[in-house]
């Protein structure tokens, strides 16, 4: 029995081959982009690459898709690797177990990918990766914060320009605005009220901030995410 019969019978052969033939790029395997990444690979899609320099850590496991006790002090990356092969042998999977910034955005962007998933938590990066996946023309959907937020119901998706009451995409439409894109591509956030009391500041290599996380909400993030890609290749 073919492991995506059940896909197929959803989709059809067509809509199904056009996963098996598609290329993703998946930046960031933290709480929302490991998950996307899995739903993707478990929707079928022919070959991921998949970019994080981050090794699991204790307080991942409250909500992060590699995070086992197993597993701490492992690259995340290479994490995923050996899962995703498990459940699809066939896929093809490309590693980057470093967090790309700058001159390394535009060698891994060199790819003509299907499409590009944005789930880096700092905003440079973030902003420097959907900037230049629109100049090369590469479709992207980006995650936007689901630290803090609570009601899944208030998940949604939309593009950049309707996005609202979130810090991070106030930031990213600020940010990327200097560079005149105001509007042209997806993301996925909730409007919820981040509490204060959620929040703990702190210094950091990446962050300067720690933001308090239930364990379903970036999943939740992630599977939009996901649901976003795996649309609009079969459409």
């Amino acid at each position: 029995m073919n492991w995506l019969n059940r896909t197929e019978l959803l989709l059809g052969t067509n809509k199904l081959n056009k996963l098996k033939n598609s290329h993703v790029l998946v930046v960031g395997l933290g709480g929302v982009g490991a998950y996307a990444a899995e739903m993707l690979c478990r929707a079928g899609i022919g070959k991921l690459t998949i970019v994080d320099g981050d090794e699991v850590e204790l307080t991942n496991l409250n909500r992060q898709l590699p995070g086992t006790t197993s597993n701490i002090g492992k690259q995340k990356a290479e994490v995923l690797f050996e899962r995703f092969k498990d459940i699809n042998p066939e896929i093809e999977l490309e590693v980057i177990c470093e967090y790309i910034h700058d001159k390394r955005i535009l060698e891994v962007l060199h790819t003509d990918f299907d499409y590009v998933v944005d789930a880096i938590d700092t905003l440079a990066p973030k902003v420097y990766l959907i900037y230049h996946s629109i100049q090369r023309g590469l479709p992207i959907v980006s995650s936007l914060g689901a630290g803090g937020k609570m009601n899944p119901e208030l998940i949604k998706t939309v593009d950049i320009s309707k996005s609202y009451n979130c810090k991070l995409g106030r930031m990213m439409r600020k940010r990327l605005g200097k560079f005149g894109i105001k509007k042209g591509f997806k993301v996925v956030f909730s409007p919820e009220d981040v509490a204060g009391s959620a929040v703990r500041l702190e210094e950091g290599i990446n962050k300067k901030s720690v933001v308090g996380t239930i364990s379903y909400m970036p999943p939740l993030f992630g599977c939009h995410v996901a649901a976003v890609v795996i649309n609009a290749l079969t459409s």
